[in-house]
């Protein structure tokens, strides 16, 4: 029995298994290693041990398979056990193929029993299988099996510590390098209804909202905290438990004690006029939300595909609103959460209000621009018109509703560099 390491990296479109690192019984070289060498194999199990079955696609819930299948391998190195190519050396790497077009590539699921289709890690069980000789110093390598899991690493989940407030409400975290005497932002993301649940790590992985912490981002904020809550159900839950159009939600409360707390928590190094506030599609409804119900609590907000009915908003409200900076995000082909009886109608509102600081990035569809998945014919993948967070979490949002580029300071400028810039008086 062999034993492997799984590598994980949170991309566009959640957490995949992308590497496989091998302990191998003698040192091998880079030139006598080639991918071939190897077959992958993988099992994804439930709780009790047995294959699972999952949904066949996002858009194809109620078609469940079993979730095991070959993984197609791109490349195979000596590396260190932290994955790292080198020239030599008794561990080996797999690269895979992974995203959306591979099946079982994806570390997590969703729940098709669920109401909210909550998503959870999964296990993947591997068998890695050697097909060809590894010539060595000595004897070659022949006939290795590695089915053993030793470990998974998930350096972008890794970041972020996992908290509660004394209400019971979990929370995922991000502490950036705090500066002697200085205070920083509190960026505050919002998940979707599939990221709600009981597995915490969801809430900031099963979408990039790991993007906050990292260095491209941070330095763009000069270190931000970044605090992402979550919720047991989904924050449109009126307290019926299930999908309604009230616009009212039973979590408000739990939320902001959960968010004062977790400023109370850090009152030395938080800026409590920099805290920004936004999330995706039943998070932008929360964002909007805690927004009307907290109109001058927040620096700044940026709701994602929101899903808060305008007709649910009163007068009052958009008049609150209109004095808040706020920058929309959503696709004219959302079939989820349409724009003409959300974000559109709300944000002319907005406008017509007299807002001075609102804007609204307005896709016509959501194309991989980043993570190079491409169609057998050779085109950029498109997304289901629904998954608008992908490029706003790239910093991709640039342009205003009339599609010209959004100024600040008279520049261009993207969506992160404008929320950093917000600030209350």
């Amino acid at each position: 029995m062999g034993i492997y390491y799984q590598h994980i990296d949170v991309t566009d479109f959640g957490p995949y298994v992308t590497k496989l690192v091998l302990a191998l019984p003698a040192k091998v070289q880079a030139e006598n290693i080639k991918p071939d060498q190897f077959s992958v194999y993988v099992k994804i199990l439930d709780k009790n041990g047995q294959v699972a079955m999952l949904p066949k696609s996002f858009l194809e819930r109620d078609n469940l398979v079993p979730s095991e299948a070959y993984r197609v391998i791109t490349d195979a190195y000596p590396c260190t056990l932290g994955g790292s190519r080198q020239e030599e050396g008794t561990y080996l790497a797999l690269e895979m193929k992974y995203g959306p077009m591979y099946p079982c590539s994806s570390a997590i699921a969703s729940n098709p029993k669920s109401i909210n289709g909550h998503g959870y890690y999964m296990i993947s069980d591997y068998t890695i299988t050697q097909v060809a000789p590894i010539k060595t110093d000595g004897e070659p390598l022949k006939g290795l099996v590695f089915d053993h899991c030793a470990g998974a690493r998930n350096p972008k989940r890794e970041q972020f510590r996992l908290g509660a407030s004394s209400n019971g409400m979990r929370y995922g975290y991000y502490i950036p390098k705090l500066s002697a005497g200085g205070k920083h932002p509190l960026i505050i993301f919002l998940h979707g209804a599939g990221e709600g649940g009981l597995d915490t790590a969801i809430a900031f992985t099963g979408n990039k909202v790991t993007a906050f912490a990292e260095p491209y981002a941070q330095e763009i904020f000069g270190g931000a905290f970044v605090l992402v809550p979550q919720c047991d159900t989904m924050w449109l839950d009126d307290g019926s438990h299930a999908y309604g159009d009230s616009g009212k939600s039973m979590y408000v409360k739990d939320l902001k004690q959960t968010i004062d707390e977790f400023i109370a928590d850090y009152a030395g190094a938080i800026d409590k006029k920099r805290i920004y506030v936004g999330g995706d599609s039943n998070g932008g409804f929360m964002t909007m939300r805690m927004m009307m119900d907290y109109p001058r609590f927040f620096a700044a907000g940026f709701p994602i595909c929101e899903a808060m009915l305008d007709k649910r908003i009163r007068k009052r409200d958009i008049e609150n609103l209109a004095k808040i900076p706020i920058w929309f995000t959503h696709a004219k082909n959302d079939p989820v959460v349409k724009p003409d009886q959300y974000v559109v109608p709300t944000y002319e509102r907005i406008i017509a209000a007299g807002a001075k600081n609102c804007h609204f990035t307005f896709w016509d569809k959501i194309i991989d621009r980043y993570a190079g998945w491409d169609t057998p014919d050779g085109k950029p993948m498109e997304y289901f018109g629904h998954f608008a967070w992908i490029p706003m979490l790239n910093d991709d949002c640039k342009l205003d509703y009339d599609g010209k580029p959004v100024l600040l300071d008279g520049e261009p400028t993207t969506i992160f560099r404008w929320m950093a810039a917000q600030k209350k008086s």
